[in-house]
């Protein structure tokens, strides 16, 4: 007898893993006090519902503007929905602390990623 199975339903994109990866460039007075910070907001963002880890990258290339250090924070999140969750209720709050504690001092860029298949 030959038995035949179904094979389990595909995720929809929106409940796949994804990426939230935060390109800062810090001047380079700012660096030291910018990077103990960083290590408390990462740890306080990871406690957040639907983050999974989180890793920071020194960027070399391409290199930071004169008198600047580029950083790079790549945030796992469960799917898409713990991003919007995020976005909604915590970012705005999360942003200000590090606006008001550096001001004009860094510059930050934002993407989401999704894995593709192999």
């Amino acid at each position: 007898m030959t038995t035949l199975r179904a094979k389990p339903a595909a995720k929809p994109a929106s409940a796949k893993p994804v990426i939230y990866e935060v390109n800062i460039e810090v001047d380079v007075a700012a660096h030291d006090d910018y990077r103990a910070w960083l290590h408390e907001h990462v740890a306080e963002i990871l406690a957040l519902p639907g983050f999974t880890g989180a890793k920071v990258f020194e960027v070399l290339d391409p290199p930071a503007s004169a008198g600047r250090v580029a950083i790079c924070v790549q945030y796992a999140l469960k799917d898409q929905a713990a991003l919007d969750d995020y976005l909604r209720d915590h970012a705005p709050r999360l942003r200000a602390d590090g606006m008001t504690r550096f001001g004009g001092r860094f510059q930050a860029t934002r993407r989401v990623l999704r894995a593709t298949r192999r």
